[in-house]
């Protein structure tokens, strides 16, 4: 029996994506992940590895994801934690963080004033192991086993590496592993098409000032990419490996969830509907990618579908109006 905590999600070719882009589009579902996203594979790492070192308590800030891979980390492990999330966060997402036992604080209008009181927090408990949701070197390498899988699905499938790898970009954790992964895979010439919601757009900041800069405000809606400052790891990755970043709109996130809902039957949030918006407008930074790799039959972009929990049947109806 494996002692990951996460599991090797489907990797799926999407039809209806890869006839409305023109070329074949893979999906790697980490929102099959058993706490609803991909934070569970460098989460779980890390409290695995902090379990090990002795200590007896997790504590995170969270806006929402990342606060359940700690929560369901720590009750698989027997582990009490402790999740600081901002006001942002819906009620139906804290209450799923109770469901899976962990404690939960309400402090600050956005991630990084959580994230404050959760440093306090772990600084006045002895035995408490902190779990930052993104910036952490273990969170990186656990979440860079995903593109192993990938390869793996790709040399069983005899399928060529990706032309491009879309994803979403919050406070850069899965970019920084997902690049971690790629590079050990041998595709270190494969673009990233690295997508944001206008709102929180701190790694299209950064890229553009040439340096890290913090947002002033998060007012996207997609409240799971709030980190108002992306780590410093993911903005290094940007000079050493080819990342195009884009924003898309909060309408064209929740949009994009709607579709995907109805063409492939699951629920993401809008943080995730930013990936899957690039691929449903067809963005030209998408297809210029497409156009620009080298000439293969089987020319594909990869999807990384990162999934959350922050989503139900009435926000999909509500986005609609």
């Amino acid at each position: 029996m494996s002692d990951l905590l996460y599991i090797d999600s489907p990797f799926v070719n999407s039809p209806v994506l890869t006839r409305h882009l023109g070329n074949e589009v893979f999906l790697k579902l980490d929102s099959a992940q058993p706490s609803g996203s991909f934070k569970i594979r460098g989460i779980s790492v890390k409290c695995q590895r902090a379990l090990a070192d002795g200590c007896t308590a997790f504590v995170s800030s969270s806006g929402g994801n990342a606060g359940l891979a700690v929560a369901h980390s720590g009750r698989v492990l027997g582990v009490p934690v402790t999740v600081v999330v901002p006001e942002t966060t819906a009620e139906p997402t804290r209450q799923l963080l109770r469901d899976e036992g962990a404690t939960v604080l309400v402090h600050g209008a956005a991630w990084d004033d959580a994230n404050d009181l959760a440093l306090k927090i772990v600084a006045e408990t002895p035995g408490a192991a902190y779990v930052h949701p993104f910036d952490d070197p273990i969170v990186w390498q656990g979440h860079s086993f995903m593109i192993d899988e990938i390869a793996a699905r790709c040399a069983a499938q005899r399928l060529p590496p990706p032309s491009a790898v879309v994803m979403s970009v919050g406070g850069g954790g899965l970019m920084v592993g997902v690049l971690q992964g790629m590079h050990r895979a041998g595709w270190k010439d494969v673009p990233v098409l690295a997508v944001e919601t206008e709102g929180a757009g701190s790694l299209s900041a950064a890229i553009k000032a040439g340096e890290l800069v913090t947002l002033p405000a998060i007012t996207s809606i997609a409240r799971t990419l709030g980190a108002k400052r992306v780590c410093s790891e993911a903005f290094d990755w940007t000079k050493r490996h080819r990342v195009v970043s884009i924003l898309v709109t909060d309408q064209q996130a929740t949009a994009a969830c709607r579709k995907f809902a109805d063409h492939h039957r699951v629920l993401v949030e809008p943080a995730c509907g930013a990936a899957l918006a690039a691929v449903y407008e067809r963005r030209p930074e998408l297809l210029e990618l497409l156009g620009a790799s080298a000439a293969d039959s089987r020319r594909w972009v990869l999807v990384i579908v990162c999934g959350g929990s922050g989503v139900s049947l009435a926000d999909l109806q509500g986005w609609s109006t």
